[in-house]
Formats: structure tokens, sequence, C-alpha cells
């Protein structure tokens, strides 16, 4: 027969669901959205900024690299292609350009969405120009529509600029 107090200390511990609730609760104070949303940014915006910082030899001085890449080495592969690109030197300066700009703005968390739909479409390019990275621009695509719906976040000059606003609307 079976005794109370043999019972008694199996009721003492927590349930499982308890822990489970605990634990949740621990994961959401941890990874706010704001973090969240913050590290996303940051997230997306590396790749870019290597990418880019690699395309100049000096301040607005492409790289003859980059420019012998859109020339000679990347292609556009598209149906009936692949075709080259289309004014190469333009589009290594466009490509670098953004590569640096879109990437400062979404650290710093300025016209964010902006900067994200900006990347949004460098990684279409991208993906027409290597289609076999797909697993990986899919993954930026993802960041950078998170970014365009869920905005920076509070730890960005957007949301403080609109504090501003709403402050001085009252």
């Amino acid at each position: 027969m079976i005794t109370e107090e043999r019972i008694a200390p199996a009721g003492n511990l927590p349930s499982f669901a308890l822990l489970a609730d605990k634990a949740n609760h621990l994961i959401q104070t941890i990874a706010t959205p704001s973090l969240v949303q913050l590290v996303v940014r940051v997230a997306l915006a590396v790749p870019f900024w290597r990418s880019g910082i690699l395309k100049w030899n000096g301040f607005l001085k492409l790289s003859d690299t980059a420019v012998a890449l859109f020339s000679d080495e990347f292609m556009l592969h598209l149906p009936g292609g692949p075709y080259h690109f289309p004014v190469p030197t333009a589009m290594a300066f466009l490509s670098g350009l953004g590569e640096v700009c879109f990437p400062v703005l979404l650290i710093l968390g300025l016209g964010t969405r902006f900067a994200g739909l900006g990347l949004l479409f460098m990684t279409v390019i991208v993906e027409l120009t290597v289609p076999d990275g797909w697993p990986i621009h899919l993954t930026w695509a993802a960041m950078a529509l998170s970014i365009m719906c869920w905005g920076p976040g509070r730890f960005s000059i957007d949301h403080f600029a609109g504090r501003l606003v709403q402050t001085s609307d009252e």
C-alpha cells in the first residue's frame, strides 16, 4: 500500500507545464522584439557591407576588380541566357554604393524600411547572378522582408525620430 509520505515529495516538484512556462518567460525576457529587430538588421547588413567595401579603392573610386567582375564574370541567369550585365561600370558602381550605404542605414536604423527594400532588390539581383546561392539568398530576403514588415525596433534613429514627432504633435 502506498502512503501519503511517498506521494508528497513528488507533489512538491514543479510540474512540467510550470517549468515550460518559466522557461518561455525567460526566453521572452531575453529575446525582446526590439533586440531581435536590431540583431536582424546587423545580420543583414554585415554580408552586404563586407562585399561592398571590397569594391572601392577610395572615396567613390571603384576598384578595377569590381568593374572586371561585372564586365567579364557576373552574368544574369534569365530565360534564354545567361546575359552580360548592361553597363557594367555603372552596375558595379551602383552595387558598391548600395552595399555600403544600405548597411549603414540599417545599423543606424535610419530609413530602415527603405534600406531593407534596397537590400531585398539587391538580393534578387544577386540571386539572378548566382542562382546556386539560393539558400543564403532566401535567408537575406527573409531578413529584408522582416525589416520592411516590422520596422527597425526601439534601438534605431527611426524610432527616436518618430517619438520626437509624436511629442511635438501633442
